[in-house]
Order: structure tokens, then sequence, then C-alpha cells
């Protein structure tokens, strides 16, 4: 019993929160939920970055419908990436349903039903609001590190940016870029060697490649216009209620080279847009990015450095961003050692490398008193996780195993004409519906190697025309001469007749 009571005390104690706080559910000891134990996340520390773990089925997408409702609730919007497709029940209210009942009970919460105002975005041909950003608003540092170039293709970027720029030439899609690479191994590598240095034309041909692979994966429909603008994900509704932004990502899931682009493009845009914002009461927006593995499988040495410097950075903005994925070992550990909320639901070990995956995740938890964390992560049921966070000190609360509360909203994807429904009455969708293709550095180039290539046919034509007056010159001479000539010959031939002739009678009048 007092083991119990000590046990309460020392969770109240580290999950005390003076400020507003989200209630994620009731400590459980033992087996046993304490209805006098919550465990409660100040909101000033949601700008602190987590983690979301455990396998399928154990209830990572529940707490995150738990998370972002109670966000909502207190009017901070939220951004999710919703890679299976299971999340956007939270738009309708939720049933109370008997196992409901007995859960909050136990962990002595009220429940009640709502619904959460929603808008449906996506990176592809789905229905939503369409998600683009221009080759420009990338610069060429981040779309070099997008496309895994080294140094000397990095240059190459600098110059094709630089040029532009010079130029007043728009990069908005992929096929601008493209262009001014053929560009300049072609028709305007003489100007660009005299102005910007010799380019290799092997350089620029990997680099086309590269953006090609880029394009294959779905790109083509995400660069260009018009370029989604972030202040659309900080909306409140007339309710006081901050907006679920869901992008659907269930047909990229095969793409991650996109999938990444576009969370490390948004990521970027966020932090240079939003001012500093420091340790305020509670975070400007919060992200949820589902399957995180498939951004870290995928990146290159360089493009984790960057989304480990703006995940070190953007907390200042009063962003929080939340990893989820089935085992924390899928996270990098520099981005990992950045995350003050972790909640980790149960893992399985089926095999050697599963037990030794689970001592390695135990390890990243706070030590206890009360757990044996390794025990703990296999025996843990659905819906339950053990947590630690960050008080309103900062400092690490205790590890608690937590029966998580249930979703007020609609535990069940929408069906079709739910979804419709919604895109029907957004104001985003009709905004960014519409496809822009304005004048830019494909059409400019166009233009200009036209003006080219009818400088070079006039050039052309007038050698050509050299070409000939020369010849008829020369025909005309040697005729001249010819004729001359003829005459001459005429002259001399008569004159020679006429020589003889006389020579003849001269001999004939001696005789």
């Amino acid at each position: 019993m007092n083991r119990k009571k000590d046990f309460i005390k020392h969770i109240t104690e580290g999950y005390t929160a003076k400020g507003e706080s989200i209630i994620l559910g009731g400590a459980v000891l033992d087996g046993d939920a304490l209805p006098d134990a919550h465990v409660k996340i100040p909101l000033k520390t949601l700008n602190r970055h987590g983690l979301i773990a455990g396998a399928t089925g154990t209830g990572k997408t529940k707490t995150i419908q738990v998370l972002s409702e109670q966000l909502s609730s207190f009017g901070i919007p939220v951004l999710m990436m919703d890679i299976k497709g299971d999340f956007s029940g939270i738009a309708k209210e939720g049933e109370e349903k008997p196992f409901i009942t007995e859960r909050h009970a136990k962990i002595n919460i009220p429940y009640y039903t709502a619904k959460f105002p929603v808008e449906l975005l996506t990176l592809s041909e789905q229905n939503g609001v369409r998600l683009r950003a221009t080759v420009s608003e990338f610069g060429p540092v981040l779309f070099s590190r997008i496309l895994g170039l080294n140094d000397t293709q990095s240059g190459v970027i600098s110059v094709i940016f630089k040029y532009c720029d010079d130029n007043k030439m728009p990069l908005l899609d992929l096929k601008d870029i493209k262009k001014v690479i053929n560009y300049i191994t072609e028709e305007g590598k003489d100007e660009i060697t005299e102005n910007y240095g010799k380019i290799s034309t092997s350089t620029t041909g990997i680099i086309l490649r590269k953006i090609i692979e880029l394009e294959q994966q779905g790109a083509e429909l995400f660069f260009g216009e018009m370029s989604f603008d972030i202040d659309d994900l900080m909306r409140i509704d007339e309710n006081g209620k901050g907006y679920i932004n869901i992008i659907r990502l269930t047909d990229i899931q095969d793409k991650p080279k996109l999938f990444s682009t576009f969370m490390l493009s948004l990521l970027a845009e966020i932090y240079q847009q939003m001012p500093e914002k420091g340790d305020s009461e509670q975070p400007e927006l919060v992200i949820f990015i589902d399957e995180a593995h498939l951004i870290f499988n995928e990146a290159s040495k360089a493009l984790l450095e960057q989304i480990e410097t703006i995940v070190k950075l953007i907390r200042s903005k009063g962003i929080g961003i939340y990893f989820v994925t089935q085992n924390p070992m899928d996270v990098p550990s520099g981005i990992l050692a950045q995350l003050g909320l972790k909640i980790q639901h149960a893992l399985r070990a089926f095999t050697a490398k599963d037990r030794q995956s689970i001592k390695l995740t135990a390890d990243n938890y706070p030590t206890s008193d009360y757990y044996n964390t390794s025990e703990v992560l296999t025996s843990l049921g659905i819906g339950e996780a053990l947590v630690t966070a960050l008080n309103e000190k900062g400092i690490p609360t205790p590890l608690v195993a937590t029966m998580m509360r249930a979703p007020m909203s609609r535990m069940d994807v929408l069906i079709e004409s739910e979804i419709q429904d919604i895109n029907n009455k957004s104001k985003l969708v009709k905004k960014y519906s519409e496809l822009i293709d304005r004048e830019s550095a494909y059409e400019m180039l166009n233009k200009k190697i036209a003006v080219i290539d009818t400088e070079v046919a006039k050039e052309e034509k007038e050698k050509e025309e050299a070409k000939a007056a020369t010849k008829s010159k020369q025909r005309q001479g040697q005729s001249t001469t010819d004729a001359v000539g003829k005459s001459v010959l005429k002259v001399l031939t008569s004159a020679t007749f006429i020589r003889g002739a006389l020579g003849i009678l001269s001999k004939l009048m001696k005789k």
C-alpha cells in the first residue's frame, strides 16, 4: 500500500502544471489504473518536440488524435501528415461505447464527444487543398541537399540560381530549371563561361538525371504556383478551435523523396517566416509526422543535418514537431536528443533482434524505481504507453505507464462523401485549386533561344549570300578573262593568217 501511495505522490508532483495542460490519461502501476494520478503535459513545453512510437496496432494513431483534439480545443492549430489515411475521423463526433465508458471511469476523466475543424490537404491529384512551392523558394542550398548533390554539383546549382536572378528569370517549376541546365550547356555555354566560369557538361548531366528521378516520384505536381501560404495553417474557427490540417499522403508511400522534399521545404518555410516567440505559454503550431522512418531512411547525410538543424532552431518560433514511428531507433540520435515528450506504446519481441532493439529503446528512457522498462515495453496493452515529458521548468518528468484517454471524435476514417463535403465547404480548396503557369525561365529562355536561332539563321544566310556573291564575281572575272583571251587569240590568229597570206603573195609576185 505504501508503494502505491509513494508512487501516486511521485507522479502527481512530477506532473503538476500551474498553467494550462493536456491530460493524456491516468497512471498505471502493477496493472492497476490509478484515478488520482493524471498524466499532464504543460502547453508551454509542447514546442520542445516529441516522439510517439510503438508497434502496429498499439494505439499510436489514437494518441495523436487525443493530442490533436486537445490542442485544437486550446486554439492551437495542428498539421498532421497522414500516411495511412486513418486520421480523418477527427472531423466527426465520436460515439461513446462501453469500453470507453469503462476506461474513463478507471482513470477518472469525464468523457464527451466532439468534432473539430479540419482541412484536407494533398500533394498529389487527390481531392483537397493543393500544396505547392516554387523552385526559387527552395533556394540553391536546400534544393541541392534534396537532390543529394556534392559540393561541385551544388556550386553549379548556385550558378543557375544566380544567373536566373541576374536575368530576372523566375524558377517556378522543374521544367524551368531543366531548361536552364540545357541552355547553359548548349546555346548559352559561351555566355555562362564568360560571366560565371566554365561548367562541365558531365556535372550538368548528373544534376539533370537527379531532377528527373525526383520528377518521376511526382514532384512536378508539387513544384509550381500558387505557393502555399503557411499563414493558412494557423487558422482558428469561429468557436475558437484551432484547425487540424491533415495532409493525405496515402498515395505517396512509395515516393519517400517527394515526402522528405515537401517536409523539409515546409519546415524551412515555417522557420523563415515565423517570428521569434521565445518561451510562450503555448505553441503556435504543432506538427505530427507519421511514418517518420520514410524520411530518415532515404535522406542523405546533408539532408539529415538540415533536418536536425531546423528541429533545433524551430522551437524558438513556437513550433512543436512530433515524429511518429514504430521504433525510436528509426529516428537519428541527433534528433532524438532534441525531443522533450516521449510516448512509447508497446513493442513486440518476436526475434533476438527485436529483444536487442527493446533493450536499446529502454535505455532511451529515464530509470525508474517502479518499472522494469524492458519488461513493461512488451506487456503494455492497446491504448497504454510509457510517458516522459518536460515539466514547466524544462525538467524531465518521471517515467509512467499511462492508460490513455479515448478520442472524443470518430475513431475511424471519413467516407468519400464526407471528404467531398469538407472540400466543398473549404475556402482553401478554391484558393489553391487554380494552376498558375506564368512566364518564367522556361518561356523566357525559349524566347531567348528563338532570338539566338533567328540571329544564327540570319548570319548563316548572310554568309551564304556573301559566299554566293564571291563565287559570282569569280565567275564574272573568269568570263571577262576568257573573252579577252579569245579576242587576243583571234587577233593573233588573224595576224598570223595575214602574215602568212602576205608572205605567200610576196613570194608569188617575186616569181
